[in-house]
Parts: C-alpha cells; structure tokens; sequence
C-alpha cells in the first residue's frame, strides 16, 4: 500500500536525520512529508537538502509557526491530493519509533480506519518521562474519556496512521484545534463518521535532543475544548434520553 508519513517540524535540525532514517530502516517503501513552519535552526532547509538527493522524501514549507493541527491538516490535504492509501502522523523529536511503525500499518491493512500507537494499552510503555508528565498524559486521557466517552486509552497520542478513506470524510476546513487537543479532535470526528479505531501498544522514549512543544497555552486549550466537546456531548445524551420518552 501506498504509505506516507507526515513529520511536522519546528526547531527539530538536530534530531529529525534520526527519526528520517528510523522510518526508512523499518518501512523503507513509505514516502516522508516534512512540513516546517519556518524553523529558525534550518529544520526546513536541511530537509529540503535531502529531499533533492532523496525521492522519498517530501518537503512542505510553511511561512509562520501555527500550530501542531494546522501543520497537520496542511500535511493531510497534501496527501489527500496524492494516491497514498495510508496516512501516518510521526513526531520529529525520536518519542515515536521507527521500529513500531510497521505495527501501524498493519493494524490498518488488517481492517482498522484509524491504529493509534498507545502507551496506555498493555505492552505500550513510556521511557524516560518525569513524573509529572506521566500524571499529564494519564489525567488527560482519564478526563477525555470520562467528558467523551470514546472509548480509546490514549485518544491524545500522535503516533497514527489513518486510512485514506477516514481521513477524505473529515472536513478538514473545519478543524479550529492547533496544539495536542488536535488527536483528541481527530479521534472524536473519526468515530462520529462510524469509522473504525484499534490501539497498537508502542514505547514512547522521551525526546533526547531540542526541547518540547508543550506548554501552559496548549493545556488550557485542550482543556477548555474538551470541556466545550463534553457539555455537547452531554447535552446530546440527554436529548436522546427525552427523544425516546
């Protein structure tokens, strides 16, 4: 199957060679697609570089820093307008690896829509993170399914691939989340268009190198988006709920 692998990239010069290599000594037939939001270290120049020596690799330059979503939604209409048939998501900084990317794309080619690499499923670990951000991740996952009830353990995760198919039904115009909320948004608008999700057990390593994206503004808006999706999808509940009475 035709496979695609998207890395968005921002300040990643010193580890995306690595994760570039990873993915082509595990699945050396997926084409790559680097999308850079203008990097000041040279990230989107370097890839470029290798894009003129390398066919499989791809480069989609974009002029400002917008955003984890925005830079994805822009990677997805550029394979929509393209034959891939599998679409992956892949962090640049070497947390996803290259060795659990064939397992993704299994799950896929077995029948699953949606496979997301799940450090909470049993097998999925997490290597090298402080305490404080596994209680982030495990009370965020808690939270959305307690708000959502989608049923996944790790709806948050970045580590994707996603059938063609599942990806040309979302309207991608109409996504508004921009930082890691983004694979919650994602997870929620596949299984509300009746598609399918399996979860791959991965071990996720803790970046090595350049530092992480996260921040106060994205957990305030993965927070209050969340809330907002839940209130709807209460209000929705209880609508059925007198619907049938």
């Amino acid at each position: 199957m035709n496979t695609l692998v998207i890395i968005p990239t921002y300040n990643e010069r010193d580890s995306l060679p690595k994760t570039i290599e990873a993915v082509h000594r595990w699945t050396a037939h997926a084409h790559i697609l680097v999308v850079d939001d203008s990097s000041p270290d040279g990230t989107g120049e370097w890839a470029a570089e290798l894009a003129a020596r390398d066919e499989r690799v791809f480069v989609l330059h974009r002029t400002a820093k917008n955003g984890l979503g925005a830079a994805y939604v822009a990677g997805f209409g550029w394979a929509l307008g393209r034959d891939y048939t599998i679409i992956c998501e892949m962090d640049a900084d070497g947390s996803h690896r290259g060795r659990d990317l064939p397992q993704l794309l299994a799950a896929v080619e077995e029948g699953a829509d949606l496979a997301i690499g799940s450090r909470w499923i049993s097998g999925g670990a997490v290597v090298n993170w402080p305490r404080n951000r596994h209680l982030l991740s495990r009370g965020a996952n808690v939270y959305v399914s307690a708000a959502l009830g989608l049923g996944v353990k790790d709806a948050t995760a970045g580590f994707r691939a996603y059938r063609r198919e599942a990806l040309a039904a979302i309207d991608l115009d109409d996504i508004e989340s921009l930082g890691y909320c983004f694979q919650i948004d994602m997870t929620k608008r596949i299984l509300d268009a009746g598609f399918s999700i399996a979860e791959v057990p991965i071990t996720f390593v803790e970046r090595e190198l350049g530092e992480s994206k996260m921040s106060g503004r994205i957990i305030k808006e993965a927070m209050m988006r969340v809330t907002s999706w839940g209130l709807e999808h209460r209000a929705q509940q209880v609508r059925s709920l007198v619907g049938r009475g």
